[in-house]
């Protein structure tokens, strides 16, 4: 059996599998991709069940998102249950920095992952599939 989430988030987390020596855009969407992965990766080793899309807005990031934002989902998958919850992204992603000017439309104060504050909150975690 396997658990699954759904991480959403303001910031511009595209798969491009660029290489340093390629275009550099693509290489820092790839940087902030990468720093997803290997932040859940410090406690447990993730499938990557879908590449990161956009998705419509999802509704509880902070207050100062207002309007239409793109937001990129990624789901991930892990073999045991106990080994990942929602508290433990949250505190795991709690002021992991990450690249911004990307693709975003959303301007961050500051260029770290946000999951608590309710003004400037930029990434939720969801389970499902339980």
């Amino acid at each position: 059996m396997s658990f699954k989430f759904n991480i959403y988030t303001l910031v511009d987390i595209t798969n491009t599998g660029a290489k340093r020596n390629q275009d550099a855009f693509a290489y820092k969407q790839y940087q902030n991709y990468l720093t997803v992965l290997q932040t859940i990766g410090l406690r447990v080793n993730p499938t990557v069940e879908t590449d990161p899309i956009l998705v419509n807005t999802y509704p509880k990031f902070g207050s100062k998102y207002q309007g239409k934002q793109k937001v990129w989902k990624l789901c991930i998958e892990i073999e045991y249950e106990s080994a990942l919850s929602i508290d433990m992204l949250e505190s795991d992603f709690k002021i992991v920095p990450f690249i911004s000017g990307l693709d975003e439309t959303a301007k961050f104060d500051t260029c770290v992952f946000e999951t608590h504050n309710p003004k400037s909150k930029n990434i939720l975690f969801l389970e499902y599939d339980k």
